[in-house]
């Protein structure tokens, strides 16, 4: 983690907001002989009784449902847009060309779920995703055979988080100038672009 005083928030809830608003996440892990992997999966996060718990469901006896099952430390990473800064758009431009974004490692324990579980996570997935009650795809359109062969073939899993860390680099290092400069060049891009611009216009109000 690029761990610089300049890119970080001071709230809390502002990272929180950031992992809701961009929940599909690379879970990482290693399994019993050290051997990484990882897997791309949406999850929810939630507040329970205090503790930041990550929510999903992922394929069972995969690669990586075996390597949590033999290691359960893993790390979810939220990654939000980013975009090239070029040095030619600082008022000093004799330095290094850089990158802005924003991401979020959240580490926990992993812990596989039960049957119900399973089953309410499935249900809250789509339910959530389709925000639709009269959906034809809604989980409860779905017939009990079907969804019975659909849970045999995966897992439901917990991750209580224990540690987060963040990057939020927008230029905040930069003098006013060169920020609105970085500013107006980026919303000539694409929409990632765009969207670190509107970043960074909300980050220096």
């Amino acid at each position: 983690m690029y761990n610089l005083s300049h890119f970080k928030v001071k709230d809390p809830l502002k990272i929180l907001a950031f992992m809701k608003e961009h929940s599909f996440v690379t879970l990482c892990g290693a399994d019993a002989q050290g051997k990484p992997v990882a897997t791309h999966v949406p999850v929810f996060v939630d507040q329970v009784e205090g503790e930041l718990i990550l929510s999903g469901h992922i394929m069972r006896s995969s690669d990586h449902h075996l390597a949590f099952e033999e290691n359960p430390q893993v790390m979810a990473v939220f990654h939000g847009a980013h975009a090239y800064i070029s040095a030619s758009w600082y008022t000093k431009p004799d330095q290094a060309s850089t990158w802005n974004y924003m991401t979020v490692h959240a580490s926990g324990g992993i812990r596989f779920t039960d049957q119900q579980a399973l089953l309410d996570i499935l249900k809250r997935t789509t339910d959530h995703f389709e925000n639709n009650p009269d959906s034809p795809a809604g989980f409860d359109k779905m017939g009990e055979e079907y969804v019975h062969r659909l849970s045999k073939a995966i897992v439901a899993f917990e991750i209580k988080v224990d540690n987060i860390d963040h990057v939020f680099k927008l230029s905040q290092n930069k003098d006013d100038v060169t920020y609105e400069q970085i500013i107006n060049k980026l919303l000539e891009g694409d929409a990632q672009a765009q969207a670190i611009a509107a970043e960074m216009r909300k980050s220096r109000k």
